[in-house]
């Protein structure tokens, strides 16, 4: 049986991890200081946890649901902002070319918290759906109806030039 984790295994893992993890937390939440205290806050738990880790290998895997495990739980608490406040209205349709990245980011904001997780997880973590629907603790049938509802949206949002109809991963 391979040796648990250390501390110094957790220092090295959470300097390969935060970019990753950060990446994710900011296109769920929208927010890099709110991202960050995501990051942190799930990382801290992974901590707590660290000693039933049983390889560096599961670790990622570990963190990420704890990442989003606790953003579940923050997005359920009632001073949750479900409004981000502009200055600017947007435009009824986003620019259709897609290396706008700032177009799809704004778009992934107005998406309902649930659906934002489902693609995030889908298509940024390039997850399947029955292990999408493992960590949202759902059933698949709602990973798969979240994420063509949330696809109708961007497509409505961005344009078919940035979210084709064809747009899908091709595991399950």
């Amino acid at each position: 049986m391979a040796r648990p984790p250390s501390d110094a295994d957790y220092a090295e893992f959470v300097h390969g991890v935060w970019p990753r993890l950060y990446r994710t937390a900011y296109l769920l939440i929208g927010d890099h200081a709110t991202a960050e205290d995501l990051v942190q806050t799930a990382l801290a738990s992974t901590y707590a946890s660290w000693r039933n880790v049983r390889s560096l290998d599961a670790a990622h895997g570990y963190a990420r649901t704890a990442l989003m495990n606790t953003a579940a739980s923050w997005f359920r608490k009632k001073g949750w902002r479900n409004e981000v406040p502009t200055d600017v209205l947007p435009e009824s349709g986003a620019e259709t070319d897609p290396t706008h990245r700032p177009a799809v980011l704004d778009a992934l904001k107005l998406l309902p918290k649930g659906q934002r997780a489902v693609i995030v997880l889908r298509y940024y973590e390039d997850l399947a759906v029955s292990e999408t629907a493992r960590i949202l603790d759902c059933s698949e049938g709602t990973v798969k109806s979240q994420t063509s509802a949330a696809l109708s949206r961007l497509r409505v949002l961005l344009g078919d030039a940035v979210i084709p109809l064809t747009t899908g991963a091709s595991h399950d």
